[in-house]
C-alpha cells in the first residue's frame, strides 16, 4: 500500500510535467468553432501562420512560453465549445446547412490557410485467428476473438465497423480490428444494399470540404462464385482492362435493381452506385481478388492470405492512406483529390443561398490542356497545332559511368554497394510549388526560380565532371543544344553558378504547394509503418541497417502495407501523365485520362525534376566530401565502390560520429537512404563493360525502374 507521502510525490511530479495539449485535429476544431483564422491566431501567439498550421497538423509542437499561452487559449475554447463526441465543427460562417456538392464539382483542392484533419491511426495489432462460425447469427452481429486488443481511437459513429470488409464464401465479412460480420447476401444487388444499410462500413472524409470514403467490399474467389460471378476473368486483353460483358447475368441484375456501374464496367475494381440522396452518397466499391484486383507488385502475397489477414492489411492502408478504390496508382491520385477537394460551399452574396464554389489551392473541376512542350507526342494540343518545338524530358536517372573513367584504385576496391533513397518522389513533393492555372507563353523571359513552368534554354555550355551524370538529362549525358526544362532543373544550373538565358517559357501565374497534404499523409504512413516493423527514427546507423535487414520478416502483412505505400507514391505521380491505353487508340484523339483535372504532366515533371536535382546535389557533395564517384544511378538507387561491405565504410561522418549533412545519410524517412544491395566490384565492372546498369541488379534480382506508368 502506497503511503500518503509517496502519493503526493507522484502527484507533484505530474504537476511539474509540461502542459499537455489536445490532439492536433481538436486544436483546429476549437479554433474554427471560435471563428478565428490561422493568421489571427498566429498574430496572437507572436508566430507565423505556417507554424500554426504545423501545430494543427501535428508536424510541430509549441515550446515555452508559447506552449502555456496556447494551452490557456485552447482550454478557454474547450469550455465554450465542447465536442460532445461530434465530428469537427465547420467554421462559423458555414453554420448554415451546406448543400450537396454536385458530382460535376469533383477534383482536388484546399487553400494554404485550410487545415487537413488528420485521421488517427489505430495501434496495429496482430491478425486475429479466424473464429469458429456459430450456427446462426443476426445479419449484422459482430464478434471479436478473445485475443487482447490494442487501444483504439474514437470510432466515427456512422462507420462503427471500419472502412472495409473481406467477404468469404460462407457469408463471413472480415473487417478491421478482428471484427466479423454476417452477410446474408446471395446476389450483388443484395450485397450492395446490405453494405449501405446494415454493415456500418465506410470512412470519414479526409478534408472538411471533401466527401466520405465509400465502403469497400473485397470478394474472395468463393464469395465471387457464390454471388454468380466467374472465379476468373478470361480474355486476350491486359488483365486490368478485362470486364464482364454487358449481357452477363450479374450486370443485368445490377441494372434491374436500378443500380449503375461506372464507365469502367464490372471489372476487378467495380463501383456500383445510385444518384446521391441529399448529402448521402449511395456507392459501394467492390474488389475481386481472383480477378487480380491486388497487383502482386504493389501488394506482395496479400491475395494468398486468409480473409482476416487481408482485411488487416487493407485496413491499415485505408486508415493511414485512403480506402483503396483501384490500383495503388489510382489510390495515389484519389488521395490528392481527397486532401485537396476542388470545391467548397460558399454563400452567394446576392441570393444568400449556399452554392458550390472553387476551393482555393486546388486544381479546380475542369481539365486543363498543357503547354505543347509539356504534352506527349500523341496529345491533341500537339497534333492539332503541328508542334515541332520539342518536349520536356524530365525523367528519372538511367546512367552508367563510362568504364574508361574508372581508376585503377576504384577497380581494386572489393565491393560495390547500392544505396536506395526512401520514396524519393515523395521527398521531392515536399513544399513543391506547382502551377494551378493555365500556362501563358512568354518570349525571352528573365528566369525566375520561384515560378513553376517550362523553359526553353541552352545548357549545353555547362561543363561538369564527367564522372558524375549531368543533372540536366535523364541519361546523364551533356545537353547538345537548347531544350525544354522544368523550373527546378534550370534553377539548379543557376545554383551551380552558371548564367541562364531562356529563349521561351510557358509559365503559370497562380501557384501553390498543391501536393503538401499528400506528402504529409504518405510520409506519416511510411514512417509509421516502418516503425511498426521495428525501424524507428531513434536507431543509430548500425542499428538501422540491422533493422532494415529483418523488417520484412517480422510481419509480412505490414511489409505488404509498406510496399503498397511506396507504390502509391510512384503510381500517383505517374498517373499525372497517364498515356492512352488500348490498341484502337489513334494519335490526336482525346483519351479518358485527359478529362481529369489531375491530368497534369507539368506537376509530374516538377516532382521528377526536383528528385533528379536532389540526387545530383547529393552526388556532388559526396564527391567533394569523400572523393568517391558513383558507378551508376537508376532512378533513386546509386551504386558506389567501397572498401568494405557496408555503407558505413564509405559514407561521410564527422569526428563526432554524426553523418555529414549534404551527402547520403541512412535513415527511415523520405529522402534518406537505405542499403539496396552489396556485390563484388568485379561483378559491377563486368556489367558496366557489357552495357548494363549495375544499379538495376545490385539487389541480386532484376530491379525495375517504376515511375508508376
Amino acid at each position: 500500500m502506497a503511503t500518503e507521502e509517496e502519493l503526493f510525490a507522484s502527484v507533484d511530479a505530474l504537476l511539474e510535467e509540461e502542459p499537455q495539449l489536445p490532439p492536433p485535429a481538436e486544436r483546429a476544431r476549437l479554433r474554427e468553432a471560435a471563428g478565428i483564422t490561422q493568421a489571427r491566431l498566429a498574430a496572437a501567439l507572436k508566430t507565423s501562420t505556417q507554424t500554426v498550421k504545423n501545430y494543427e497538423n501535428g508536424r510541430s509542437e509549441p515550446k515555452s512560453p508559447r506552449l502555456e499561452a496556447y494551452q490557456r487559449l485552447l482550454n478557454g475554447w474547450a469550455a465554450k465549445y465542447p465536442a460532445h463526441g461530434a465530428p469537427a465543427a465547420a467554421p462559423a460562417p458555414a453554420a448554415a446547412p451546406q448543400p450537396e456538392v454536385p458530382e460535376t464539382f469533383t477534383s482536388p483542392a484546399a487553400t494554404e490557410t485550410q487545415t487537413t484533419a488528420p485521421v488517427e491511426t489505430p495501434a496495429v495489432q496482430a491478425a486475429p485467428e479466424r473464429p469458429a462460425r456459430p450456427s446462426a447469427r443476426p445479419a449484422t452481429s459482430s464478434r471479436r476473438p478473445a485475443a487482447k486488443k490494442a487501444a483504439k481511437p474514437a470510432v466515427d459513429p456512422r462507420f462503427p465497423h471500419g472502412p472495409l470488409a473481406v467477404l468469404d464464401g460462407d457469408g463471413s465479412a472480415y473487417g478491421t480490428g478482428g471484427i466479423v460480420l454476417d452477410c446474408p447476401a446471395t446476389t450483388v444487388p443484395e450485397l450492395v444494399e446490405w453494405t449501405l444499410r446494415e454493415s456500418g462500413l465506410g470512412a470519414a472524409k479526409l478534408n472538411r470540404y471533401g466527401k466520405d470514403s465509400d465502403p469497400l467490399i473485397v470478394l474472395t474467389a468463393a464469395a465471387a462464385v457464390k454471388l454468380g460471378l466467374p472465379e476468373r476473368l478470361e480474355g486476350h486483353e491486359q488483365r486490368r482492362s478485362l470486364r464482364l460483358p454487358e449481357d452477363h447475368p450479374v450486370v443485368k441484375q445490377v441494372a434491374k435493381a436500378k443500380w449503375q456501374l461506372t464507365q469502367r464496367g464490372f471489372g476487378p475494381w467495380a463501383r456500383i452506385y445510385r444518384k446521391a440522396q441529399g448529402r448521402e452518397r449511395q456507392c459501394v466499391q467492390l474488389a475481386i481478388l481472383s480477378w487480380d484486383a491486388l497487383d502482386a507488385r504493389s501488394w506482395p502475397g496479400v491475395s494468398e492470405m486468409a480473409p482476416a489477414d487481408i482485411a488487416r492489411v487493407l485496413g491499415v492502408y485505408a486508415t493511414r492512406v485512403i480506402t483503396p478504390r483501384g490500383s495503388t496508382a489510382v489510390s495515389g491520385l484519389e488521395l490528392m483529390t481527397a486532401l485537396r477537394p476542388p470545391t467548397k460551399a460558399v454563400q452567394d452574396p446576392t441570393t444568400g443561398n449556399w452554392v458550390s464554389g472553387y476551393n482555393s489551392g486546388s486544381l479546380g473541376t475542369e481539365p486543363m490542356d498543357p503547354a505543347p512542350p509539356e504534352a506527349t507526342a500523341e496529345h491533341p494540343v500537339v497534333v492539332q497545332s503541328g508542334w515541332t518545338g520539342g518536349f520536356l524530358n524530365e525523367e528519372a536517372y538511367q546512367w552508367v559511368r563510362p568504364v574508361d573513367l574508372l581508376t585503377d584504385e576504384e577497380c581494386l576496391l572489393p565491393f560495390a554497394i547500392g544505396l536506395d533513397l526512401n520514396t524519393a518522389f515523395l521527398a521531392a513533393a515536399a513544399r513543391l510549388v506547382v502551377g494551378l492555372s493555365a500556362p501563358d507563353h512568354f518570349h525571352t523571359p528573365q528566369f525566375n526560380p520561384k515560378i513553376p513552368g517550362s523553359w526553353l534554354v541552352d545548357l549545353s555550355h555547362i561543363e561538369l565532371d564527367p564522372r558524375l551524370p549531368s543533372p540536366f538529362t535523364p541519361t546523364g549525358e551533356r545537353p547538345t543544344g537548347p531544350a525544354w526544362y522544368q523550373t527546378h532543373t534550370v534553377a539548379y544550373a543557376q545554383e551551380l553558378g552558371y548564367d541562364v538565358h531562356p529563349l521561351e517559357a510557358y509559365l503559370r501565374r497562380d501557384t501553390g504547394a498543391y501536393l503538401d497534404p499528400w506528402h504529409d499523409r504518405l510520409k506519416n504512413a511510411y514512417v509509421d509503418t516502418l516503425a511498426d516493423l521495428g525501424v524507428t527514427r531513434d536507431l543509430d546507423d548500425q542499428q538501422f541497417l540491422a533493422a532494415m535487414e529483418r523488417h520484412k520478416d517480422l510481419d509480412p502483412a505490414l511489409a505488404a502495407v509498406l510496399s503498397a505505400i511506396k507504390a502509391t507514391v510512384k503510381g500517383g505521380v505517374g498517373k499525372l501523365r497517364e498515356r492512352p491505353q488500348g490498341k484502337h487508340y489513334k494519335e490526336g484523339e482525346r483519351w479518358p485520362a485527359l478529362e481529369r483535372p489531375t491530368w497534369r504532366p507539368d506537376i509530374r515533371a516538377a516532382v521528377i525534376s526536383k528528385a533528379r536535382v536532389n540526387m545530383h546535389r547529393k552526388l556532388l557533395n559526396m564527391a567533394k566530401m569523400t572523393g568517391l564517384y558513383p558507378l551508376a544511378v537508376l532512378s533513386d538507387c546509386v551504386v558506389y565502390p567501397s572498401p568494405g561491405d557496408s555503407p558505413l565504410d564509405f559514407l561521410p561522418y564527422a569526428a563526432s560520429g554524426k553523418p555529414q549533412p549534404g551527402g547520403f545519410r541512412l535513415g527511415p524517412t523520405p529522402g534518406l537512404a537505405k542499403l539496396e544491395g552489396v556485390q563484388e566490384m568485379a561483378w559491377a565492372v563486368d556489367l558496366m563493360e557489357q552495357g548494363y546498369n549495375p544499379a538495376r541488379h545490385i539487389k541480386g534480382g532484376d530491379a525495375v525502374l517504376d515511375e508508376g506508368e
